[in-house]
């Protein structure tokens, strides 16, 4: 499965961009403030989703190379997209949401020397005490920027007591190695921003995310 972006002409983008991100030098900036948990910075939805969507197509063309480096840390989703977002008509299709404050959800690269490919991904979806938790492998293409990783462990936390853990597929006896599986078969990101402040991505399922970083 693919992931794509559509544009429209340049005309169309460029005014659809300049009416409601202003110039590119302000995207970065406009980006912070969204994945800023201070919710009195936040610009409007649809205004967050064309940054992202340019942003994107400035990627493309001469984005920089990601590196384990670049995401290394815990990212909190901060706005999320998730119906195939592109422009039509000089406008974006989708507006996304931002994440509520009461839901907490979390993406952690760690660096593993244990692990073959040496980086690890955690997938934390947190309420209250309560915390879904997914762990496994990780690994980067940076010719495409793409992050792919996949899910070898589920376990749910109450606090910092773990109530549940189990083993999925990927992390069963019998598996193939991580490594070994072709991108084609795994989830992953494409990223296309990463500061210090902030990162975004296309996922396989073609929704565009933003997450802040957790100090």
């Amino acid at each position: 499965m693919t992931m794509s972006s559509m544009a429209l002409p340049n005309q169309d983008l460029t005014q659809s961009t300049s009416r409601d991100v202003g110039t590119e030098s302000n995207i970065p900036t406009l980006l912070k403030n969204a994945a800023s948990a201070d919710h009195q910075q936040r610009p409007d939805r649809r205004t967050v989703t064309t940054a992202l969507l340019s942003q994107e197509r400035q990627a493309k063309k001469n984005g920089p190379v990601i590196g384990s480096d670049d995401i290394v840390g815990t990212w909190q989703l901060r706005f999320t997209a998730a119906k195939k977002p592109t422009y039509k008509s000089g406008q974006p299709t989708s507006h996304g949401v931002f994440v509520p404050a009461v839901v907490r959800a979390t993406l952690q690269f760690t660096q593993e020397a244990d692990r073959p490919t040496g980086l690890g991904i955690q997938n934390q979806l947190q309420l209250g005490m309560l915390k879904l938790r997914f762990n496994g492998p990780a690994k980067i293409l940076p010719q495409k920027n793409l992050l792919a990783f996949n899910f070898e462990r589920l376990q749910i936390l109450f606090g910092h007591l773990v109530v549940f853990s189990l083993p999925l597929r990927a992390g069963r006896s019998g598996a193939p190695a991580f490594e070994t599986v072709p991108v084609g078969e795994l989830p992953f990101f494409a990223f296309f921003a990463f500061t210090e402040d902030y990162i975004a991505a296309r996922g396989r399922g073609g929704g565009l995310a933003l997450w802040g970083q957790i100090p």
